[in-house]
């Protein structure tokens, strides 16, 4: 029979986008901590609050009870089992976590499934055979070469790139999210070449999947889901991406090195964005704004996925600053 995995997740704990039909019912969650925060109230009491998250979104969890006790035992970033009520407070779900010793615990990594808190790509496979196809269609010598080097003959690089997300939480946030989103930009631009013929094609599908090499150093997916390497933090994907091009290539020309350093670093387009350098060839220009579509839309679609249940209207994104039309 075989079950463990601690009793199958505790016979599937629920998921957040699942506790709305548990209002007013006690569950036995499993949750990854975002934050914590011990509050104090007007006459003295200490509560602890929380956000807890999984794959499918995050909910706020007071600890009345024991809130010195786990707010010592409790990291941002631990994984959870939690005892406690489902409420509505506020107008929004809340967890009013339980009074007893264990209502609030650490769990080991036997006691939970990591795809609890990281969804999956359908058809990597599929898709990186795609990609290899985008590559073999690049007539340039050169950029084909780069290409190449990364994506065919890198065997371990090109396994990373088919499971590294490609963000946290905003955008193709899942295993092989990298993969998906430079795909879907290579294919995009493949298009928009078609049309506006004096790009240089070559040179644009090389960046729209060179873009976000850095990503592959700047995330890591573990027991608690995804996670930034202290790397990724210091320094960023965009640097780590043009640093990646200037290890590992060499023997091209610098002219068309050089084009592609310019897209990488400028693909986010804004210095507010975290852009070190604004696009300033018409190629960086329309790698940007593809690449910023691709991302907004996934997240739109998300937000749409999530919460198309008969309502008219998402809730605000705060990520994108608007609602959207459901219908």
């Amino acid at each position: 029979m075989n079950i463990p995995k601690e009793i199958l997740e505790k016979l599937k704990a629920p998921y957040i986008e699942e506790l709305e039909n548990f209002v007013e019912r006690e569950i036995d969650g499993i949750f990854k901590v975002r934050s914590k925060k011990l509050q104090e109230t007007k006459d003295g009491k200490k509560f602890l609050l929380l956000t807890l998250e999984d794959r499918t979104g995050s909910i706020r969890a007071v600890d009345w009870y024991n809130a010195e006790k786990n707010d010592q035992i409790i990291q941002n970033g631990t994984i959870v089992g939690v005892t406690g009520r489902v409420v509505y407070f506020e107008e929004r779900l809340q967890i009013n976590i339980s009074n007893s010793d264990n209502a609030l615990r650490k769990l080991n990594e036997s006691e939970y499934d990591i795809e609890r808190f990281v969804s999956k790509a359908s058809n990597p496979e599929e898709m990186y055979k795609q990609l290899v196809e985008l590559i073999d269609s690049v007539k340039d010598k050169d950029y084909k070469r780069v290409l190449e080097i990364f994506f065919v003959e890198d065997k371990s690089f090109a396994e990373a790139f088919k499971t590294t997300p490609a963000g946290m939480r905003i955008h193709h946030a899942y295993i092989g999210g990298l993969l998906e989103h430079s795909l879907n930009v290579a294919k995009i631009i493949d298009k928009v070449c078609v049309i506006y013929d004096k790009l240089d094609r070559d040179l644009l599908i090389a960046g729209a999947l060179l873009h976000d090499i850095g990503k592959v150093k700047e995330y890591t997916i573990n027991q608690k889901g995804i996670e930034i390497t202290t790397e990724g933090e210091l320094i960023g994907h965009i640097i780590m991406g043009v640093e990646y091009l200037d290890r590992k290539v060499k023997g091209i020309p610098y002219d068309k090195l050089i084009k592609l350093k310019h897209l990488i670093a400028s693909h986010h387009g804004e210095f507010e964005w975290g852009s070190p350098v604004v696009p300033k060839t018409p190629e960086a220009l329309v790698l940007h704004f593809i690449e910023n579509m691709d991302s907004k839309l996934n997240r739109v679609f998300q937000i749409m996925d999530k919460e198309n249940d008969g309502k008219e209207w998402s809730e605000y994104d705060t990520n994108l600053s608007r609602r959207f039309l459901l219908k």
